[in-house]
C-alpha cells in the first residue's frame, strides 16, 4: 500500500466512530508490513473488525485473524500478521472469574461493566463479561489481569473475589433466535427496532436519544435513519436484531419484514 492509499482508508473512517480504531489499525499493518512479522490489537467490537478486515485487504501479505477467548465471542482481538511470519501468535489474553454471593444480588452486565471501567480501565483491554449465577468470567488482556484481581473487590454494593481461570473452561457461545415477522409503516430504524424489542415507537426514540440503540455496531443519531435488508441492530441488554427479509409492501401501503432476535 503506497501513502496514497493509507490515506484513502484514513479519510473513509475520517469523523466516524471507527476513526481513531482505524488509525491504530493501519499503523500496526505499516509495523507488520516493515517488521514482517506481526501486530495485535486491543479488544474490538465487530464494527472494528470490520475495520481490520479492510485494513488487511489492502495490503498485499497482511492477513488478519482474530481471538477473543473462545468460540463465538462478540468482542475480539486482530492479529495483523505477514505472510512471511512463520512464528506462534501469541493471543495474550486471561480470563478472571469474579464470584458474588448470589442469594442477595443479581448482578448485571452494565454493573460489572461499570465496576471495571470504574477502576480506570480502558473498555479496549477488556472482551467479552460470561455472566451466570453468582459469577463472571471476564476476558482481558493480560497486561490488566492482575490488576483486576488486586483491585475488583466490590460490584455495585456486592463484595466479589476473583480468582483466575482457564479459557478452555468458557464454553462456545449459544444464541436463541426467533424470528419475528412484521409489517411497518417505514424501514426507519425506530419503527423496524420498536417491532423487533416489542416496544413503541416513542420509548424508542427515546432510546436513540439517549444513545442505546446501534445499527452495524455504530451508534445511532437519528431515528428516521433506514434499515436495509441484511443490517444488524444491537440494543444493550436486549440482544441482536437482524433485518433477515425486506418483504415487499401490503396493499395497505405497510413493508413486511422478517427480523431475526438473537438473545
Amino acid at each position: 500500500m503506497n501513502m496514497a492509499d493509507r490515506d484513502k482508508i484514513l479519510r473513509f473512517y475520517k469523523g466516524t466512530e471507527g476513526e481513531e480504531t482505524a488509525i491504530h489499525l493501519v499503523d500496526a499493518a505499516e509495523a507488520v508490513n516493515k517488521s514482517r512479522k506481526f501486530r495485535s490489537s486491543d479488544f474490538l467490537d465487530p464494527y472494528g473488525q470490520e475495520i481490520a478486515e479492510t485494513i488487511a485487504a489492502n495490503y498485499t501479505g497482511i492477513r488478519v485473524e482474530f481471538f477473543g477467548g473462545y468460540n463465538g465471542a462478540e468482542r475480539q482481538c486482530a492479529a495483523l500478521i505477514h505472510d512471511d511470519f512463520m512464528g506462534t501468535v501469541n493471543s495474550d489474553l486471561q480470563v478472571i472469574t469474579a464470584s458474588w454471593n448470589e442469594r442477595f444480588y443479581h448482578l448485571l452486565h452494565r454493573d460489572i461493566l461499570g465496576a471495571l471501567m470504574g477502576l480506570g480501565i480502558d473498555r479496549r483491554n477488556i472482551g467479552d463479561l460470561i455472566i451466570s449465577a453468582g459469577n463472571v468470567k471476564i476476558i482481558c488482556t493480560k497486561k490488566i489481569a492482575d490488576f483486576i484481581m488486586n483491585n475488583l473487590t466490590t460490584i455495585g454494593a456486592a463484595a466479589v473475589s476473583c480468582s483466575y481461570d482457564e479459557l478452555s473452561s468458557i464454553p462456545p457461545r449459544e444464541e436463541r433466535c426467533k424470528e419475528i415477522s412484521a409489517t411497518v409503516a417505514s424501514l426507519r430504524i425506530d419503527s423496524v427496532a420498536s417491532s423487533g424489542y416489542g416496544t413503541s415507537r416513542s420509548k424508542m426514540t427515546a432510546d436513540i436519544e439517549a444513545d442505546k440503540l446501534k445499527l452495524n455496531w455504530q451508534s445511532v443519531k437519528n431515528p428516521s435513519q433506514l434499515v436495509k435488508e441484511g443490517d444488524i441492530i444491537s440494543m444493550r441488554g436486549k440482544g441482536r436484531l437482524e433485518v433477515f427479509q425486506i418483504k415487499g409492501q401490503t396493499k395497505k401501503g405497510r413493508t413486511g419484514i422478517l427480523l431475526k432476535r438473537y438473545i
